[in-house]
């Protein structure tokens, strides 16, 4: 089994998403000038992503919900625009197995 552990998502500043403590770490300069802003964009490709996964015959994804996102100010409502990515992505997903 082979684990790649990748921060994909990218659209740090859309859609109601706060900065993680990742993202502060990050533009203090501890990661050496890299970030997670655009990274690899699955926020914006994830119909493309899931069909290169289909296509390579993957059976198996791992994400992780970026909380700042979901939760923006870690407590209170949560953000629509965010659960509606997540449920986007996680329907996607089921249509490919």
């Amino acid at each position: 089994m082979i684990r790649i552990n990748l921060k994909v998502e990218g659209a740090a500043n859309e859609d109601g998403r706060t900065p993680s403590i990742w993202d502060t770490f990050a533009h203090a300069g501890y990661a050496h000038g890299d970030n997670g802003d655009v990274a690899c964009d699955q926020y914006h490709k994830y119909k493309q992503d899931v069909q290169l996964m289909a296509d390579l015959g993957l059976d198996a994804y791992r994400f992780s919900i970026s909380w700042s996102r979901l939760v923006p100010n870690g407590r209170g409502p949560v953000n629509l625009k965010g659960l509606e990515y997540y449920n986007n992505l996680i329907d996607e997903l089921l249509r490919h197995d």
